[in-house]
């Protein structure tokens, strides 16, 4: 009958703190271009913002130059209108000017109404803008400090993947030649959780128990996967210590 393979528990160990630590050194390089890509779409969004803020500004002000422009011809009708009420040549024509002058002095006070609440608006909407610009102008000051960042860490996450990787093929050696390939096979599946802890006699990926046979057999160093998740199993320094006292 052949000798079970042994594995090393602190190669076991050191095999999973190096996936786990290339899974988020990977998934930081990762970040790094969509960080960027999302401080451009933000600027993209306020210059968006901005551009429609103006446009709505200038069209309040485009409408109220049309109201004064037409305050100011209706005053120049009623001021002509007075000059030939001075010059009515009968009293119908008198009360006829004098209707006329009445209902474009109403329209003027309507308008002047809306002159004033126009001028609200329009300085509300130099409010907007002014504030359209200042989220700009962060955007970008965002995006240009992202851009830095991006630049600074980009080569220290490759350095450290390329320093662990070397390190992954090194532990990786260590491993008995009929152990790598089921190894390798979890691995292809379950990435950086393709090893687990046991702990209270649980498997530490799926929680499920293991069999003490079974947790005498990953005590003696040999190879162990969970039967529910397919896991590496290995115990803890502290597990171990435990086992050991009982």
């Amino acid at each position: 009958m052949p000798e079970p393979q042994t594995v090393s528990t602190e190669i076991l160990r050191t095999l999973h703190r190096i996936h786990r630590q290339l899974s988020d050194l990977n998934e930081r390089l990762d970040r790094c271009p969509k960080r960027v890509r999302a401080a451009e779409a933000n600027v993209a969004h306020r210059g968006s913002l901005l551009a429609g803020a103006k446009k709505e500004e200038k069209e309040f002000r485009v409408a109220l130059d049309q109201k004064q422009l037409q305050l100011k011809t209706s005053e120049s009708k009623v001021k002509e209108l007075r000059i030939k009420l001075n010059t009515a040549q009968s009293n119908r024509e008198y009360q006829t000017l004098l209707e006329q002058i009445q209902a474009a002095e109403m329209a003027n006070s309507v308008l002047s109404d809306e002159i004033l609440e126009a001028l609200d608006k329009v300085d509300e909407h130099k409010k907007k803008v002014a504030r359209c610009e200042s989220d700009l102008a962060a955007a970008r000051q965002k995006q240009e400090t992202i851009r830095v960042e991006v630049s600074e860490q980009e080569p220290l996450l490759r350095g450290d993947i390329g320093r662990l990787q070397a390190e992954l093929k090194q532990s990786e050696a260590a491993l008995p030649t009929e152990v790598r390939e089921p190894y390798q096979r979890v691995v292809h599946h379950l990435g950086e959780d393709a090893l687990a802890p046991v702990e209270n006699q649980c498997c530490g990926g799926c929680n499920q128990q293991i069999p003490l046979n079974l947790c005498n057999k990953i005590m003696t160093n040999q190879a162990v996967f969970c039967k529910s998740c397919g896991r590496m199993l290995y115990m803890t320094e502290a597990n171990m210590s435990r086992q050991r006292e009982e």
